[in-house]
């Protein structure tokens, strides 16, 4: 199996180095990430100047590409630019939760929408702002899930959280806004966004991957790219 390993974080982040070496476990591991940090950058490509691209030296015997652009660029770049034959993409570790409705901002997100979007299977992985240790203990437990239970036959692409100490695995929906969000002025007209995580905690509402991970459990959620709206859809297409 082919896997290509991407971030919104940047080719030399912790996470990345991670996720690498449990990849390598299940798979020949390519990576394609971002020179620089993207976070945020959510599902922007670059389609006005000249994606640049370097070969790097991080890991034995694993091809390495610094490019200079977003995370769903670097999917683009892997599979338009250098033409990879691709089984799998996995993005992440992402250092901070991605959670409700934070996904739509998310570079490490944005990546697997990209994936399904040239047909390739994908998950995203995130874990506490301030520790790897959920990622690391789990990750084996994770990914043999998948495999067990087939996910792929379901979906194209996954997210995944990981909080620090899991009581076991949930499927999960997207849950609500996680983040208030206020600005910090410079006393000009330049501002800073800052945002303070809310996360819903609530026992009955396990489904949702936001009272899931709070409540430690490992979250998946089956994603995708279709933003239609189906509920309504179908009330409204036979006016």
């Amino acid at each position: 199996m082919r896997i290509i390993i991407t971030n919104d974080d940047g080719i030399y982040a912790e996470g990345l180095k991670l996720l690498v070496e449990k990849a390598k476990n299940y798979g020949e591991v390519i990576v394609v990430a971002p020179k620089e940090e993207q976070s945020a950058k959510s599902h922007a490509i670059n389609i006005r100047s000249k994606i640049e691209c370097e070969k790097v030296d991080l890991f034995d015997g694993i091809d390495c590409y610094a490019v200079n652009s977003s995370p769903a660029d670097c999917v683009r770049y892997a599979f338009y630019g250098l033409k990879l034959d691709i089984d799998l993409v996995l993005s992440g570790i992402n250092k901070g939760y991605n959670l409700g409705e934070d996904i739509m901002y998310s570079g490490t997100c944005a990546a697997i929408f990209e994936t399904e979007s040239i047909k390739k299977n994908g998950i995203a992985f995130s874990c506490a702002k301030d520790s790897f240790e959920g990622a690391i203990k789990y990750f084996d437990e994770v990914f043999e899930y998948f495999k067990k239970n087939d996910l792929f036959k379901f979906n194209k692409i996954y997210n995944v959280n990981f909080p620090k100490n899991s009581k076991g695995i949930k499927v999960t929906k997207q849950g609500g806004c996680n983040f208030i969000t206020y600005f910090e002025s410079d006393d000009n007209l330049n501002y800073y966004q800052k945002g303070d995580p809310i996360f819903e905690t609530s026992l009955d509402k396990l489904y949702l991957d936001t009272s899931c991970v709070m409540n430690d459990y490992i979250s998946i959620t089956p994603l995708t790219s279709d933003r239609t709206n189906l509920e309504v859809y179908n009330k409204i297409k036979n006016i």
